[in-house]
Parts: structure tokens; sequence; C-alpha cells
């Protein structure tokens, strides 16, 4: 007799049993070859994974940040930080 099998298919197309675990595959796709030979590349995928919250809070402060610089910005040669005034030394 025929029976359901739920499985989650990854970029790649590989079948996974859990969302996470196929997730967990496309992060480390995403992140390339970490260290010699590929090996720490699942380790740094699951601390991504499990640290998500907090790195797209760090993302977004980051975004704001570049947002907040931009709108200051009234000429694309303007610098953001003031510059001194050029002091003349006379003798």
């Amino acid at each position: 007799m025929a029976n359901e099998c739920i499985a989650y298919r990854d970029s790649k197309g590989g079948l996974h049993a859990s969302a996470e675990k196929a997730t967990l595959e496309d992060l480390a796709g995403v992140l390339g070859r970490v260290g010699d030979e590929g090996g720490m590349t699942a380790g740094v995928a699951r601390m991504i994974f499990d640290k998500r919250a907090e790195i797209e809070r760090v993302f977004a402060e980051h975004d704001s940040i570049m947002a907040s610089a931009d709108s200051r910005r009234t000429d694309d040669s303007a610098p953001l930080v003031p510059q001194p005034p050029h002091i003349h030394v006379v003798n």
C-alpha cells in the first residue's frame, strides 16, 4: 500500500526530512567552502540559522544608519563629516 511522505527540497533538488535541514543545506551552499576542505561550512550555516534574529537585527541597524546618512547628504560630492577650516600660519 502506498503512503504519504512529506519531504523538503533544497535549491539543488535534494530532499530533506525537515524544512530546517533543507534551509541549512541552502545556507551552506550560499556560504561555499569555509575552512580547509569546506569542513566548517555546515557549522557556520547552523550558527547563522540559530542566530538569525540577531543577524537580521544587525543588518537592519546597518541599513537604518546608511539610510540616515544618505538622507543627510545634499550633494553627492559633499563629505558626510564636515571638514575643519584650513589654518594658515603667517610668519
